[in-house]
């Protein structure tokens, strides 16, 4: 980024509106929200603090720092939550540079690289509890969903695009504004999660036995949102004008396969609630 390698970083440099959308302020309302009513910001991305800086000055505004407590930038995700501190420690930065790997992280600020563990000890600090509760929002499954929970054991919510535009492209008012397609026009085209190749992102069907029906099941994507989420959103407009104590249904055992979903789950699976699991 800071060498202005290949096409990208030098196109976005120059013309960041083209491949961003400003954040919407119901958004960025509710993160300050977060942060009058005590909760403890942060922002933890594979980027580089360079790159990371241009992107949330252009989304967020030239104050963006003051949303978060404390920012990871260069966290290089899923490692960030699986490895060992001695494998991966904090990196303090100066001009974007890093300077000087630390023991331990004794204080809220903008660091690189690190480590969950040595973070969640912070928290404890900074929280003044043995066991702080952290929400982690992720779009990847790989690299945010899946590590967070299973590491870290943290509640996670995933940002699942494939749930906007899932109801005939007419979403009800408690649903998200639509969010627009980052290559398309001013009014983006709803997704489908029906994929002419692929088929549905959250069922399949199985070709049974000679003269037997098909029968539907869970794709391995599916499953993997009900195990690891605690709820799954389309975007954070979604849930950016509720209450602060507003109260989610989650996933688990005892609830069914859709309750995590919000606003609604996906058409398709409320249309087909029984469903064999392989």
């Amino acid at each position: 980024f800071s060498e202005n390698c290949g096409i990208y970083f030098p196109e976005i440099k120059r013309d960041p509106s083209r491949y961003l959308h400003t954040c919407p302020e119901s958004v960025k309302k509710w993160l300050q929200q977060l942060k009058n009513a005590g909760k403890i910001l942060l922002l933890i991305t594979s980027s580089h603090s360079d790159y990371c800086r241009l992107l949330c000055e252009y989304i967020l505004g030239n104050d963006f720092t003051d949303l978060f407590d404390i920012v990871i930038t260069n966290a290089l995700k899923p490692g960030f939550f699986s490895h060992l501190p001695s494998q991966r420690p904090f990196w303090t930065l100066e001009k974007d540079e890093e300077q000087e790997a630390l023991p331990s992280l004794d204080k809220p600020g903008w660091y690189s690289q690190g480590n969950a563990v040595h973070l969640y000890e912070l928290l404890k600090k900074m929280t003044g509890r043995n066991e702080p509760k952290v929400v982690y929002f992720g779009d990847s499954m790989h690299s945010d969903i899946f590590p967070a929970r299973h590491y870290s054991n943290w509640e996670t919510v995933l940002i699942l695009e494939e749930l906007r535009g899932d109801r005939d492209g007419k979403p009800e008012e408690s649903e998200p504004l639509e969010k627009k397609g980052k290559y398309e026009g001013p009014k983006a085209k709803p997704l489908n999660t029906l994929s002419k190749k692929w088929g549905s992102f959250f069922i399949d069907s199985v070709s049974g036995l000679e003269n037997t029906e098909d029968s539907l099941v869970y794709t391995w994507s599916c499953k993997r949102i009900s195990t690891y989420s605690t709820i799954a959103i389309p975007s954070l407009e979604a849930i950016a004008e509720l209450p602060l104590d507003y109260k989610f249904l989650r996933f688990s055992s005892s609830n069914s396969k859709t309750a995590g979903y919000y606003p609604n789950p996906p058409l398709i699976l409320s249309n087909n609630e029984t469903l064999t699991t392989k």
